[in-house]
């Protein structure tokens, strides 16, 4: 089977890579070729555009930064969409908001093209290791053809329901990530101003069963103020965007959300959209 991956950024390189390793014949694009040049190097094929690289494969693969680049990718000039070939399957891992997932399942089937969402849990390293978990939507004959492939990248896939459902839980997960992680930062920057030194306030709230486990995980880059970008916060602030619009969609009132995704945004407006999302510590404690 050959597979397409479109989108070879922090986590979509590590993925391709990762598929290699597991003897999958790869065709790779991403908009910056200089980044495709570690798969080249493993064996991976190039392809000039999305619709290129559609006509050569059995199978592509998405990972890209926001719903509209996908949409771009899929539907513009030289996009894939018109190009898979019939009874081929498109897997998006992108994190976009369920109903667009939907949209993008929709038009798949005009095309007689099976469609999978399948965004992934799990950051830079887990990529690098094989170990995301896949949150996965659509057929579940689709799920199973799909397989494979979630072996190959993660550790555990789990199908929970149609098309756009997988969206929707990663939705949920990052709703939580996101609030967990400003709540964690303003407490240590209350914290140092009530003359706790960093490191104690570190040992002490990092054990404490009312932090999410996930924050541990962050303790060097807040401790030493380096915040290389494992999922970087601009990419947050998407998606918290993404949930208040599907909340609107839904007609919820998500008041907590709507603040939070506000600070993210101006934490990114301040310079730090590259920078790992819990640099929203030093967004609040500058």
């Amino acid at each position: 089977m050959k597979i397409g991956f479109i989108g070879l950024g922090i986590m979509g390189s590590r993925m391709a890579i990762n598929l290699i390793k597991n003897g999958f014949s790869l065709i790779v694009f991403n908009r910056t070729r200089a980044k495709a040049q570690p798969l080249l190097e493993a064996g991976a094929e190039w392809a000039e555009s999305p619709a290129e690289l559609a006509k050569k494969v059995d199978l592509l693969i998405t990972m890209l930064s926001t719903p509209e680049a996908v949409e771009k990718l899929a539907l513009g000039e030289n996009g894939f969409l018109n190009h898979l070939p019939q009874g081929g399957t498109w897997m998006d891992c992108t994190t976009v908001n369920p109903s667009f997932s939907r949209k993008m399942a929709a038009l798949a089937e005009e095309h007689h093209i099976r469609f999978v969402d399948a965004p992934v849990a799990g950051s830079k390293k887990p990529a690098e290791e094989g170990q995301l978990l896949f949150l996965v939507g659509g057929k579940r004959e689709d799920v199973v053809f799909c397989e494979p492939l979630f072996k190959a990248m993660g550790k555990k896939h789990l199908h929970v329901g149609p098309s756009g459902q997988g969206a929707a839980l990663k939705m949920l997960f990052n709703l939580l990530l996101g609030e967990a992680m400003l709540a964690f930062a303003e407490a240590l920057a209350l914290g140092e101003k009530l003359g706790f030194e960093r490191t104690q306030l570190l040992d002490i709230l990092l054990d404490a069963p009312v932090t999410a486990p996930f924050v541990a995980g962050k303790r060097q880059k807040m401790e030493s103020g380096e915040y290389d970008a494992e999922f970087p916060l601009q990419w947050m602030q998407k998606d918290l965007q993404l949930a208040s619009l599907t909340a609107y969609e839904q007609s919820l009132a998500l008041p907590a959300l709507n603040v939070i995704k506000e600070v993210f945004a101006l934490a990114k407006q301040q310079g730090l959209a590259e920078k790992d999302f819990s640099a929203i510590f030093a967004y609040l404690n500058k």
